[in-house]
């Protein structure tokens, strides 16, 4: 599979890792340009590109960036993508440690993925915004292990669900279906699900128990 990611920190920089080692071909961008991406490409294989030209050809594209930088990410972002493509979100909304005050998760009561989607102009599907990077590389386990963790997934387009909870599973992880995106509340920062090491169980409880109320430390 073709696989475009945004983004080249903890979390893109691992799964770059990880989908290369499973033989996907991987093109991965950052916004200080391909130059800086040469120790990451020289240690997966992957093709450092410009941001623009991360989602050409991609049935995946993964979008790991703060998200005070997603109204920054260049138009047309998308032409050239695969037909069908999913994109991933695993954005998260820290307002007071890194992204300011965001009227439209604040005011207008939009989840992070939406206020996302809106911006990016395509439907996302959210996962992995509650996952240690070390977990990507360390935690992977085969189909059927009692110690497999599971990873809650939100979207809309059931197709592109189904396209990131297959490649999450070929990852070595387990998944919950978290609902649409308007619930995907459940699995945002300081909720019970958030950084969770558990399986299919303890997940899908996790989810049921967050309450919609944004706790104080995550408000703008």
């Amino acid at each position: 599979m073709k696989i475009g990611i945004i983004g080249a920190g903890n979390i893109g920089g691992n799964l770059t890792r990880r989908l290369t080692a499973l033989g996907h071909e991987v093109a991965v961008a950052n916004s200080r340009g391909p130059e800086t991406l040469a120790a990451l490409a020289e240690e997966t294989g992957a093709t450092p590109v410009t941001v623009a030209e991360a989602a050409r050809g991609a049935e995946v594209v993964v979008v790991t960036v703060p998200l005070k930088n997603v109204p920054d990410l260049p138009a047309g972002l998308f032409d050239g993508a695969a037909e069908g493509f999913a994109v991933l979100d695993t954005c998260n909304y820290y307002p007071r440690e890194r992204d300011g005050r965001i009227p439209g998760i604040e005011d207008e009561g939009l989840t992070e993925s939406r206020w996302t989607e809106r911006h990016l102009g395509h439907p996302v599907v959210k996962a992995f915004n509650g996952t240690y990077a070390a977990d990507i590389l360390e935690r992977p386990r085969p189909a059927g292990d009692p110690d497999r963790m599971a990873l809650p997934v939100a979207g809309d387009d059931e197709t592109a669900k189904k396209t990131v909870r297959d490649l999450i599973d070929e990852l070595g992880f387990d998944t919950v279906d978290a609902g649409g995106i308007d619930e995907s509340w459940r699995q945002q920062p300081d909720t019970p699900v958030y950084g969770l090491r558990a399986g299919v169980e303890a997940v899908t409880k996790a989810l049921a128990e967050a309450s919609p109320e944004r706790p104080q430390a995550f408000r703008g």
